[in-house]
């Protein structure tokens, strides 16, 4: 009895027989070609004889001839092909010669010249312009050869499979069975072991890629180079993580066959994605590099186009790709093929006239600009902008794709007047920072033809304000294609798909266009940031310099105090040398990224960088480091009375930090603001922070680091800012997909707007004169008196708190309206009104005059002794949860907070009891557990956070009380000395209860008055 084949054997023969449709024990002669089955269909393919494997030119040549006899027959003649000879010789040497130049994938797209004529070497996908273009298709020889002897040494090696396009060769399989007990990774390990790079096809773009393959799992590699080749998942991910889902129809990995390698896909695969590009190192040396897609590349992409398709122009669709998941190439994919996208009511009329892909990142501009024209199909239809002239120029020649970023598009915004006939498709790369506000409200109005307003049409003041509105609103011309790691609640409100789930409205990424950052590290395409993340606890005494004991208000005496001593000259040197210490032996000593490691530190701001600059390199130099400190910040800075720049610390131009990073002697990177967000560098491996990080910015500055690189293994994170939990907090977020809960209500709008209207400072007819005025082009001088009038009453009417309320509103209602404004269905022409009168009212709203209590504290003070100290590594894990995000909040916060006023000589006993001088037995530790770890976990409370919104300040500290005792609890074994006070101590408990409640407990915000506009006040 016949059993079923488990072996490797076993699987070579299911895919071979889904590939072709043949039983795959038929002996077929050498030198026959065989007619594959229908176009598309199970079995198109045809099956390959290993005998028929040319070597020496790597060629399937019988296939080579009968596809070229076929389609070609007179250039086929003309160049004596048909008989065995010098001629053919000459012409298969010639080709071999162009595949080893240009690569496969250009020679199957451009064919070869040769002699007199030039010959096609592949038929391109069927277009609905060319009637003979299907059938042309059908002519193409898609083969699959089994067990092919590439080599011509004694040992007669073979390869499991190779899948060849009209006698090239395309493919390459190492195929294992994990009944057999051999996985992927056996796979692998035999291609970087036993297939020599130096065999020709092996060699760079003589493949377009090999995969190594088992029954659960699929990796590819695009250069093979011996032990140091480099393979990734092409999974489809499961659960948001790696690996492949389970297949209720056959094996995990079946989509391969059946899906990605059907002749249309991999057709599509070699017109539109892979390709050999060349790029420059930092020595300005070119270097070729074979680009093959990633699943969910490939998924995204043509997701997509299918649905850009199906649904046409005026969509909006946000991907949701974690950072390091390849985006730059996604956004080069995407464009130019959403530029040869046809309409499907006219397959002669593009879907798009222009692709407009825009950055918010002037250094990523020139990324995705270069990655677009690297695809050299494109280049001819390709304007990368670096002013409005260019701009403008590529707009009127046509330029089918325009990579800009949004600060420079409104420059020829005034100029793009009469395109609504034309349709756009908007690429934005990190969305949430590059969709908002007045810019895009311009952007709109000029694609939608809003500013072609022949001067004849007469409009009225109502007519100009619904323009007004209208230029808010997402561009019924335009579809929207908005790409980032880490949406924001507006981003997900206006890009994502809405969908409903019990009784709430949900926003998110649809499943397909998501790759989630749990997945992109579990398949190592970016590594775990967060996995060696190490705190630095710092301990300090000040003390007073003066004999007089004056008054400060105490919580801002305490937040000087503390920046004061952590940027004191006795701090930042202590800090510099735990970094480079580190660095020295942990790092560069113990040769991560094979002793090609860099590091970067990360501080609170420009003064602090510089000082950390000249610290670090004072170290370096004590220590005779061979290694030496770049900073990086914008502007210029005063160092020593003297305005120096970057370049002159540095001593080389500001351009050539990235590259000057990746060469010795430079390891350290140390910055500000700059190149913390959008700076990929593969080699940086450890981060130093010493800035206070949470949200997304904590995701974005710590995910510098994760870029992967073959000899990177992990990374390291030391953090001087007590971080931790804020950071844990911000990378859950964004962890697995995130999802926006609940939909903003525009009815708040409504209650801003009354509140707006109570306080009295402007009348309605003020605001409708205002407007009035501007919306017809009247001079600067008639709207000034206008505002100033509201001034005065702002100023000599309202106290401080109300002037705090109504200035923080005035901002949540501009704010809120300009997101409303682009995705409700209709307009307000009150809303849109009272939007252009408080965008120019608030500029002259002076601050609140608050007296700052605090000012002079610095000056009565000295540090006393400060010391860092390292703790425990932390291995930070996410929660297997969605994140989950709320819709954008409409208002503005509180008042003004009462200040608590103290003697100087009680503040820095309090500091110091805080931070230097209880008596415990482990003090240091406790000192940091009541100051911050205490507070930090009672203020996430659940309960009491709800407490804190909803019900009154003695409720609140029920709960709080309640908190605080589970807090103390979950500190016993750790902390048997400061559970025992707490539980025996009533004066410590009460003491420690109510400096937690003043620590955590925030006022609700005042509920809203009633009323609405009326007279100001007199």
């Amino acid at each position: 009895m016949a059993t079923t084949d488990t072996t490797e054997k076993g699987l070579e023969s299911l895919i071979v027989r889904h590939l072709t449709g043949q039983p795959p024990a038929q002996a077929v002669p050498a030198g026959t070609v065989q007619a594959g089955a229908g176009h598309y269909a199970v079995g198109s393919y045809v099956q390959g004889v290993p005998a028929d494997y040319n070597r020496d030119l790597a060629l399937d040549v019988p296939k080579l001839l009968a596809f070229l006899q076929d389609t070609q027959p007179k250039p086929f003649a003309a160049l004596g092909l048909a008989e065995e000879g010098t001629k053919r010789t000459q012409f298969l040497h010639r080709l071999q010669g162009e595949i080893a130049k240009r690569g496969v994938v250009d020679v199957l797209r451009k064919g070869v010249s040769h002699g007199p004529a030039h010959v096609d070497l592949y038929k391109v996908l069927p277009t609905p312009t060319d009637p003979a273009s299907a059938e042309n298709f059908k002519k193409n020889v898609f083969s699959v050869t089994r067990q092919l002897r590439y080599s011509n040494d004694e040992a007669q090696r073979s390869l499991d499979m190779v899948i060849f396009l009209n006698g090239l060769p395309l493919i390459t399989f190492e195929l294992k069975n994990s009944l057999t007990k051999q996985t992927v990774q056996d796979a692998v390990v035999q291609y970087q072991t036993t297939r020599p790079p130096h065999e020709l096809l092996f060699q760079l773009g003589r493949c377009m890629v090999h995969f190594a393959v088992d029954d659960a799992e699929v990796r590819f590699c695009t250069h093979l180079t011996g032990k140091s080749s480099w393979f990734l998942p092409f999974n489809k991910g499961h659960n948001d993580g790696a690996g492949n889902p389970p297949n209720p129809q056959g094996l995990k990995t079946d989509y391969l066959w059946k899906q990605v390698l059907a002749k249309e896909s991999l057709a599509n695969i070699i017109e539109n994605f892979a390709q050999v590009v060349e790029e420059e190192d930092e020595k300005g040396k070119k270097k070729r590099k074979q680009v093959f897609p990633r699943y969910h590349q490939l998924r995204s992409v043509r997701a997509l186009l299918q649905a850009a398709r199906s649904e046409g122009v005026g969509q909006r669709y946000l991907i949701q790709h974690s950072a390091g998941s390849g985006k730059s190439n996604t956004i080069a994919w995407l464009a130019h093929q959403l530029v040869e996208l046809k309409a499907p009511d006219d397959p002669l009329k593009p879907l798009f006239d222009t692709v407009v892909v825009i950055t918010d990142r002037r250094a990523l501009d020139t990324a995705i600009a270069r990655t677009i024209k690297g695809f050299d199909h494109v280049s001819s239809i390709f304007g990368h902008s670096d002013s409005a002239d260019e701009l403008r120029g590529y707009l009127s020649q046509g330029k089918k794709i325009i990579v800009t970023t949004v600060q420079k598009f409104p420059w020829v915004l005034d100029e793009l007047g009469g395109m609504a006939a034309k349709r756009f498709a908007l690429l934005i790369d990190e969305a949430h920072s590059s969709q908002g506000g007045k810019t895009t409200a311009k952007m709109h109005l000029a694609l939608s033809g809003g500013e072609g307003d022949e001067e004849g049409d007469e409009e009225s003041v109502e007519d100009k304000v619904n323009h007004l509105i209208e230029s808010r609103k997402m561009l019924g011309n335009a579809s929207y294609f908005a790409f980032t790691a880490t949406p924001k609640n507006k981003t997900l409100e206006l890009f994502g798909e809405r969908y409903q789930e019990g009784d709430k409205v949900h926003f998110r990424a649809r499943p397909e266009l998501t790759y989630t950052t749990k997945q992109a590290i579990a398949e190592g395409f970016i590594l775990d940031v967060i996995k060696n993340y190490t705190p630095v606890d710092s301990y300090y005494r000040v003390a007073k310099t003066i004999e007089d004991d004056p008054d400060f208000d105490k919580k801002k005496a305490l937040k000087k105090i503390r920046a004061y001593v952590e940027s004191h000259e006795k701090a930042i040197p202590k800090k510099a040398e735990i970094m480079v210490d580190h660095f020295t032996v942990q790092v560069a000593g113990k040769r991560k990224i094979g002793g090609q490691a860099r590091a970067m530190i990360v501080c609170s701001g420009i003064a602090r960088a510089v000082d950390y600059y000249f610290a670090v390199s004072d170290y370096l130099k004590e220590i005779k480091s061979p290694f030496k400190a770049i900073v990086a910040y914008s502007g210029e800075h005063e160092v020593n009375g003297q305005k120096r720049t970057e370049a002159d610390l540095n001593d080389f131009p500001s351009k050539d930090i990235p590259a000057k990073l990746r060469q010795d002697p430079y390891r350290f990177l140390i910055v500000a603001n700059k190149y913390v967000t959008g700076f990929d560098e593969p080699l940086l491996h450890t981060m130093y922070v010493d800035k206070p990080l949470a949200g997304v910015l904590a995701v974005q500055t710590l995910s510098r680091l994760n870029r992967a690189h073959p000899q990177k293994h992990d990374t390291f994170v030391m953090d001087f800012a007590n971080n931790d939990e804020a950071v844990k907090a911000a990378f859950q977020d964004y962890y697995r997909a995130t999802v926006q809960v609940g939909e903003t209500d525009p009815n708040k709008l409504h209650d801003l707007k009354a509140d707006l209207d109570g306080h009295q400072v402007y009348a309605w007819a003020q605001v409708e004169q205002l407007v009035a005025l501007f919306v017809n082009g009247a001079e600067r001088d008639t709207l000034d008196p206008i505002l100033d009038a509201c001034v005065a009453v702002y100023t000599e009417q309202l106290n401080e708190q109300e002037q705090v309320e109504f200035k923080g509103k005035a901002k949540g209602f501009v704010r809120s309206y300009g997101f409303l404004g682009a995705i409700l269905p209709y307009g307000h022409p009150a809303w849109e009104k009272l939007s252009i009168f408080l965008n120019f009212l608030i500029p002259k709203l002076p601050a609140p005059k608050e007296e700052d209590l605090s000012k002079g504290v610095l000056e009565a003070i000295d540090m006393d002794s400060y010391r860092p100290e390292v703790n425990a590594s932390l291995a930070m894990a996410m929660d297997e949860a969605d994140g989950t995000l709320e819709p954008a909040p409409m208002g503005a916060g509180g008042g003004v907070p009462e200040p608590e006023v103290d003697k100087l000589s009680n503040i820095i006993k309090t500091f110091n009891d805080l931070f230097g001088n209880i008596e415990w037995k482990d003090a240091d530790k406790i000192r940091k557990v009541i100051a911050e770890e205490i507070p930090a976990k009672v203020a996430q409370d659940t309960a009491y956070q709800n407490a804190q919104k909803n019900s009154s300040k003695q409720n609140a500290k029920l709960e709080h009380d309640k908190a605080l005792g589970r807090v103390v609890l979950a500190l016993l074994s750790d902390h048997t000395e400061l559970f025992k006070q707490f539980s025996d101590n009533p004066s410590f408990k009460r003491w420690l209860t109510d400096s937690v409640f003043d620590a955590t407990y925030k006022m609700p915000p005042p509920k809203p008055a009633a009323g609405g506009g009326g007279a100001a006040r007199a």
